[in-house]
């Protein structure tokens, strides 16, 4: 399949206001029902990477409308509100978005190190459904790698480069006497373990509560955290005795409305879910201040301006590993011409005392080396052994 049909189809916070990622977001459900509606009406492979910044769909299609049609059919939204927000990016300018993305350079917080774990997950979503092929494998360990590089070689992702830091960040610059106050952190999904973790090095509080539906998670984390964890069902009792609530469900509906809220003290709600799971109504009850996700993407920490001296670097790093995967990208169209000539010299009634697979990798870095002249050298090879392969290699 041409490159030319690869296509990342998405919203992002660039354009699209939290109401609107919202509408658009697909939980892990969600996505799952995608991509095996995909495969039944016949998409070859696809990938749906939704978090708080962005939801995108990306893979090989005929015709991106219908990523667009898969996207709103399986989430809340709606075709002429992708048209005015949404983004379609097509060939190569869509591969090095990913890359991009990957790396945290597209990030609202900029050098997000947790989207790396993101696009892993769906990846490893897509290939259980086997919804993956080999170019999409390949990029995506292209794309780990450069993030590795990125973060190991560069400085970009110093200070608060996650939602999770964030939170704590906000809670340090507005919270006095932290290590006294009652922090509650409902729910022990990635983004919980990543905040349970930065509350536990950055506030010295030795009695934060951690609550999950499933208790045996939060127990697996309080393991490592040496958090309090209190069962699902005396969540109500620990929001009235808490100052600063968390809240990092993961849910499709709110987990925390007005009726949950019985506080007669200030209380501090921090919601990391998107869509949101605390009911913008608890912004009304009186001493109660609620923060989302964009406003902590937003903070400006002392250390953002030293980030960006490395986005230069950042972006080097990313264009050498993309041009790695070029090259790749561009030797596999010989494949099937290399795996003719390997043929026809391991016929019986053709071999000679040369080795087949010695001489086909001889002609093979020919014409890795000579890309000028591939085209005319395996003309003169088809003629010369009479040679028949499939010449539209997919990708």
């Amino acid at each position: 399949m041409s490159l030319k049909k690869f296509y990342v189809v998405g919203v992002s916070y660039k354009k699209a206001p939290l109401s609107t990622r919202e509408d658009f977001s697909l939980s892990i459900a969600s996505s799952k029902a995608l991509l095996i509606h995909a495969k039944k009406i016949g998409v070859p492979n696809l990938l749906v990477n939704s978090t708080c910044n962005r939801t995108e769909l990306f893979g090989f299609s005929d015709d991106p409308k219908s990523f667009i049609k898969l996207l709103c059919l399986f989430s809340k939204g709606k075709t002429d509100v992708f048209k005015k927000l949404g983004y379609i990016i097509e060939g190569s300018k869509a591969i090095k978005h990913i890359f991009r993305v990957g790396s945290g350079l597209e990030s609202q917080i900029l050098g997000d190190f947790e989207i790396i774990g993101q696009l892993k997950k769906s990846f490893n979503l897509s290939k259980k459904l086997e919804m993956v092929n080999g170019f999409t494998e390949r990029m995506l360990n292209s794309v780990i790698q450069a993030s590795k590089k990125v973060k190991t070689q560069t400085g970009l992702s110093s200070g608060a480069t996650s939602v999770s830091f964030a939170a704590v960040q906000y809670i340090l610059q507005n919270i006095k006497d932290i290590s006294k106050k009652n922090i509650l952190l409902f729910g022990a999904g990635k983004i919980g373990k990543n905040t349970c973790e930065n509350l536990i090095k950055h506030t010295k509080n030795d009695h934060i509560v951690l609550i999950n539906r499933t208790k045996e998670r939060a127990e697996r984390i309080a393991g490592k955290f040496k958090v309090i964890v209190k069962k699902f069902s005396e969540l109500n009792t620990e929001i009235r005795k808490s100052d600063i609530l968390i809240v990092a469900t993961g849910a499709d509906n709110p987990t925390i409305n007005k009726e949950l809220i019985h506080s007669s003290k200030p209380l501090l709600v921090i919601d990391l879910s998107l869509p949101r799971n605390v009911d913008p109504l608890v912004s009304q009850i009186n001493d109660v201040s609620l923060v989302h996700v964009d406003e902590l993407s937003k903070m400006t920490d002392k250390n953002l301006s030293e980030r960006k001296k490395h986005i230069d670097k950042a972006e080097k790093i990313i264009n050498e590993s993309y041009k790695e995967f070029d090259i790749w990208l561009n030797n596999r169209k010989y494949a099937p011409f290399l795996n003719a000539i390997k043929n026809h010299l391991e016929n019986p009634m053709v071999r000679n005392n040369e080795s087949a697979s010695k001489l086909t990798g001889q002609v093979a870095s020919y014409l890795k080396n000579n890309p000028k002249n591939a085209t005319a050298a395996m003309d003169l090879l088809v003629d010369l052994f009479e040679l028949e392969f499939d010449k539209h290699v997919k990708v």
